[in-house]
């Protein structure tokens, strides 16, 4: 039902062809003999797809297929991408009309096609395939599950089309944002623009621009009336290009610099489906009588802001139709203006900072998400190119376990559901190792591929594939920590300074935390398994270590409780060495706080 009402997956009913024979099955078992069928004129993207396919189907205990550019016969093909011997076989279509990330697969009597729109429709259909046919998992960077196909296997016959109901995703991870094939595998379009791996997407994350589009540095010493008035002063500090600060969006010479600056930008770079113009990230908006006017009018500093970026949007669409404009809907602009609307080529992207992370975004019950709830039904009433930024971790606390996990999939369905076209789910994007952030990681670029998958058979899947015989401790560990967030009756944001403010009991769940982990270490029966339960453990060392983790002087700690943390202690950062752990928080680098919880082991 999901999935109709979105409009974005049909399993085509097959017909009965050629002279009345019904469809056969493909036997994935029986490859031997076959060969791999790519255009002569494939893309990069193409290629690359059609060696993963033959990587993957030999590592499913299959033939090594060869990949060739012609045919000699009717059938034993695998034709990937599109291309004029896939069209004229019998499994062949047309992708001229296709989105650039559309796919359609095709299986049945001798033959398979894979093909898609480009640049990576095709690429993420051959990983749709392997992961619906096969059974393939791209858990990790490191860890591709892919089952044999045994004696027989048979699929379809079948006829599956499939188009992303978002054009942008994002899961910001550094184990995505460093690993460029990975993402290619988890369908992140975000990260690499390396033609093999199908480049990124036309339209990209909106973020704050004003500082470099009109940079106080430069401009705020001879006009100072350029910037916010704030307090009555005009902040136009010299030292910086303004991340103090904002434009003032009434001055008409502000509009025209930086109009002029976005023109530029698209002129340099035509490839660009979006341009940006958004607030920097303070609260210093300009309170002028001329700011403050269309503010007051339209019951939100989103006036002004709104007003200010369909002036540039109307010069884009005379020189750049078809480009769209993006701005931030994001703390003190988060609110629809009451008369002010959204040009249609103007985007706009609501951010949820100030919500929950306990609850579902949906949850009208949450004080923290209501507001937010109401915001994005606004936007979707009045915009119909609405994208999200969500939060996904807790930024004073990369290691401290964050209970999530469990409203990932509900925000994202509730995003769609109210017209979202594109996610920025930010996480730890500039850390790794961080809070099992593999699991999330997994979890939510599965649910930006396809929002209809269900999340507790994506997090089961991940932990057991990935923790083998070691899973059971660990889901248990997961299943309580997240028990006991839901049972508090708290309501926190993205940034805690301890784990209390999310419900969490440090002294009791800590420790038994650990001890799952050391149960499930015990059980891991291979060292890549025992590699990924440790580095799974850092967030339960973490917690177990919270009463000491902001001590400063070891002098002032009671020597019972640093005799009962030291051990742990010792443990923990172990783990962070041998896992690359480079942050602990959203700002400062881990060797700030490994020098000071070094001094507690002296």
């Amino acid at each position: 039902m999901w999935l109709t009402v979105i409009g974005v997956f049909a399993v085509l009913a097959l017909s009965v062809c050629g002279r009345g024979a019904t469809p056969q099955a493909v036997d994935l078992a029986q490859l031997a003999g076959w060969n791999i069928v790519i255009d002569v004129e494939a893309t990069p993207a193409e290629r690359y797809a059609a060696e993963q396919f033959a990587s993957i189907i030999q590592q499913a205990d299959g033939p090594a297929l060869p990949i060739v550019t012609t045919t000699d016969r009717s059938d034993r093909h695998i034709f990937i991408g599109p291309g004029k011997a896939m069209q004229q076989s019998n499994v062949g279509f047309d992708t001229t009309d296709f989105d650039e990330e559309d796919l359609r697969y095709v299986a049945r009597d001798g033959n398979i096609s894979i093909a898609g729109g480009r640049p990576r429709g095709t690429l993420y259909g051959v990983y749709s395939f392997l992961e619906d046919q096969v059974g393939v998992r791209f858990l990790t960077a490191d860890h591709t599950y892919v089952p044999p196909t045994g004696p027989y296997h048979p699929i379809g016959p079948i006829d599956r089309f499939y188009h992303p109901p978002l054009r942008m995703r994002w899961s910001y991870y550094g184990e995505i944002n460093r690993q460029p094939k990975f993402a290619a595998q988890q369908r992140v379009n975000t990260v690499t623009r390396d033609p093999s791996l199908g480049g990124v997407s036309r339209i990209r994350n909106i973020n704050h621009t004003f500082f470099r589009q009109i940079p106080s540095n430069v401009y705020g010493k001879n006009h100072p009336e350029y910037f916010a008035l704030v307090n009555g002063k005009r902040l136009a500090p010299l030292d910086d290009p303004g991340y103090r600060t904002q434009p003032c969006l009434s001055n008409p010479q502000v509009l025209r610099i930086v109009t002029e600056a976005v023109l530029k930008e698209l002129d340099e770079h035509p490839d660009q489906g979006n341009v940006a113009i958004v607030q920097n990230d303070n609260q210093n908006y300009c309170r002028c009588e001329q700011c403050a006017a269309i503010d007051e009018r339209e019951g939100s500093p989103m006036g002004s802001l709104l007003t200010f970026v369909n002036a540039i949007a109307d010069e884009v669409a005379k020189k750049h139709p078809g480009v769209k404009v993006g701005t931030l809907a994001y703390q003190y602009t988060r609110h629809v203006p009451k008369t002010v609307r959204p040009r249609p080529n103007v985007q706009i992207e609501l951010c949820s900072i100030e919500c929950c992370q306990i609850h579902p975004l949906s949850d009208d019950t949450c004080p923290l998400n209501k507001p937010f709830a109401q915001d994005i039904r606004d936007w979707a009433a009045v915009c119909d190119d609405l994208m999200i930024w969500n939060y996904n971790t807790n930024f004073s606390n990369y290691l401290l376990p964050c209970p999530n996990l469990r409203v990932i999939g509900p925000n994202v369905r509730f995003f769609v559901a109210h017209h979202a076209t594109g996610i920025f789910m930010q996480a730890p994007g500039n850390a790794v190792s961080t809070d099992l952030c593999e699991l999330r990681n997994y979890i939510i670029a599965g649910m930006l591929w396809d929002p209809s998958r269900d999340v507790q058979r994506l997090t089961d899947e991940f932990i057991d594939l990935h923790y083998g015989k070691a899973a059971p401790p660990i889901r248990r560990y997961i299943d309580r920590l997240l028990d006991e967030a839901a049972a508090s009756g708290k309501h926190h944001h993205c940034f805690a300074g301890n784990a209390s403010q999310y419900g969490l009991d440090a002294s009791t769940l800590g420790p038994w935390g650990v001890e799952q982990f050391e149960q499930a270490l015990k059980l891991a029966d291979d060292p890549q398994v025992r590699r990924r339960v440790e580095k799974a453990a850092i967030g339960a060392y973490r917690l177990a270590i919270s009463p000491v983790w902001a001590v400063k002087d070891p002098a002032k700690v009671d020597p019972k409780l640093l005799d009962t943390m030291r051990p742990l202690l010792r443990r923990f950062l172990e783990l962070c060495a041998a896992h690359h752990v480079d942050r602990a928080r959203e700002h400062d680098a881990f060797t700030v706080d490994r020098t000071r919880l070094e001094q507690l082991l002296k």
